[in-house]
């Protein structure tokens, strides 16, 4: 049986602010190696409460300063064309069935270059794209811990230079590992 290999890593966010941190250094790396160009989705996952959203709105106003940001919390899905690229932020939390995405023509976003930031994923399995990067934000003492995984080929990449582009964020370091 043959297994592919996954870059993992994670981070301890002490606060709002290390989340923030993470955020805008994450869609530096994205845009310094232009992985929206064979387009890419990326899977936030964790319970209420964890920053997801604090984490999509540092991401999407890297690309554009300024940009107001709203959690599409009751419109599943906002759009934000960038330079080169439109990043489509989607929360699947009030998502009854997952049938509903295709309503919504997510397929259709689908063409390069394209960035999907889902949060709440699991709530439309078999209707999404697979995900290339997964990042899971965990509760952990006072702050939490957020481990990206990197689940395609393209998204690798990100695995050195955020572990020099973070090194500012991690509150403790924590573990670096090759999944098989």
């Amino acid at each position: 049986m043959c297994h592919e290999q996954h870059f993992s890593k994670s981070w301890c966010l002490l606060d709002e602010d290390a989340t923030i941190l993470f955020g805008k250094r994450f869609a530096q790396a994205v845009q310094t190696l232009a992985l929206f160009q064979p387009g890419l989705v990326v899977y936030l996952q964790g319970n209420l409460g964890m920053g997801k959203t604090c984490l999509s709105r540092a991401f999407i106003q890297t690309f554009l300063p300024n940009q107001r940001v709203k959690s599409p919390t009751y419109t599943l899905i906002e759009a934000y064309p960038a330079q080169g690229v439109t990043i489509y932020h989607l929360d699947l939390y009030r998502l009854a069935e997952p049938e509903e995405l295709a309503y919504l023509g997510v397929r259709d976003l689908l063409s390069a270059p394209h960035l999907l930031l889902v949060e709440w994923p699991n709530k439309a399995q078999g209707f999404l794209p697979s995900a290339d990067i997964l990042l899971c934000i965990e509760p952990s003492g006072s702050g939490r811990v957020l481990t990206l995984t990197a689940l395609s080929a393209h998204a690798k990449t990100l695995g050195s230079v955020l572990s020099t582009c973070c090194a500012e964020v991690d509150g403790a370091r924590h573990s670096e590992t090759n999944l098989a």
